[in-house]
């Protein structure tokens, strides 16, 4: 079916529009040619976006050209297609991240889902996300695939670089997909793995997803129903509860104030005297004891015994570490 004129227009405008906000300055006869058309036309479509509040300045000069300009007020915004989900990505996590603009953005992802056309729309309703964090380093397009998986409750198979080297994990990764979610700046991917039958995370910048996706399957609940606090259990080395496995308390002979910049989420107590008491957590008792011991401080180990007997081993690798090499 032909294309309307005014409809040619429109897409011409937001051409020219995208090509203005990627270069600070552009001649007069390279818009033409990137736009295929002619120097009058490029002429009045600058016109056409001056009238709708674009401040566009004219540059003199042998060829002449157009530069964008920031402007007092807020001209109306045009995106393609990948720009108006990116932005709607943008707006879901900036309407959780606690950062005070939650209302705003809230608004502003209804104001422009309104207007989105309905292809477009249906890929926005596509994302549910779980956001902890505010930084997105993911292809938008993975993100929607994902997501869209999410809600179709299909499979999805992909290669898994474990490391940031690049090194891939060997065969395929089959896994049921379940939530999105946004920790200190990265996207994870929350699934169940039918192979080893438990839950699994995936940094969603380390996934190159294969088509096309694998069956259906029946969605799960969930340990603990709270994805966000999920994620961050696991990352403590906890199968469910936001909690470290393994707590001591310590006394250290440093003042409160050297102490609290270094002690992460652990609680911090001064004591006086240039002493502190420190309720902290790890992963693991070993862990435990060798975060303690980077203070280089003398400790008290006020509990539990578990906590000692860590401190003993590490004392007896350190003695042996400490031997000089036989000849």
């Amino acid at each position: 079916m032909p294309t309307s004129s005014s409809t040619a227009t429109s897409r011409r405008l937001l051409s020219l529009l995208s090509l203005l906000q990627v270069r600070r300055d552009w001649p007069g006869g390279l818009l033409a040619e990137r736009l295929d058309v002619s120097g009058r036309t490029v002429r009045r479509d600058v016109d056409r976006l001056r009238e709708l509040g674009y401040p566009i300045q004219a540059i003199k000069g042998p060829e002449g050209g157009y530069r964008l300009e920031a402007g007092s007020e807020l001209p109306p915004l045009l995106f393609d297609d990948e720009q108006a989900v990116a932005l709607a990505v943008a707006l879901r996590i900036a309407a959780g991240t606690g950062a005070g603009i939650e209302e705003g953005a809230a608004r502003a992802l209804a104001t422009v889902r309104q207007v989105l056309p309905a292809r477009l729309r249906a890929r926005v309703d596509a994302l549910e996300l779980a956001a902890s964090g505010a930084e997105v380093q993911v292809d938008t397009r993975v993100l929607v695939e994902l997501s869209t998986a999410i809600r179709s409750a299909e499979e999805v198979r992909f290669d898994y670089q474990r490391s940031a080297n690049g090194a891939e994990s060997g065969a395929p990764r089959r896994v049921q997909p379940h939530h999105l979610v946004v920790r200190n700046g990265r996207w994870y991917l929350i699934g169940w793995d039918p192979e080893r039958e438990d839950w699994r995370s995936f940094r969603v910048d380390r996934m190159s997803l294969r088509i096309p996706n694998g069956p259906r399957f029946a969605a799960r609940e969930l340990p603990g129903g709270d994805v966000v606090a999920f994620l961050a259990a696991r990352f403590k080395g906890s199968e469910s509860a936001d909690v470290w496995p393994c707590n001591g308390e310590v006394v250290l002979d440093l003042p409160a104030t050297r102490v609290a910049p270094f002690a992460g989420d652990a609680i911090v107590e001064a004591l006086g005297d240039g002493r502190t008491r420190l309720s902290i957590g790890s992963w693991s008792w070993a862990a435990l004891a060798a975060a303690l011991a980077r203070f280089d401080t003398d400790i008290e180990v006020v509990g539990p015994p578990a906590l000692r007997d860590a401190f003993a081993a590490l004392s007896r690798r350190a003695a042996r570490a400490a031997r000089a090499p036989s000849a």
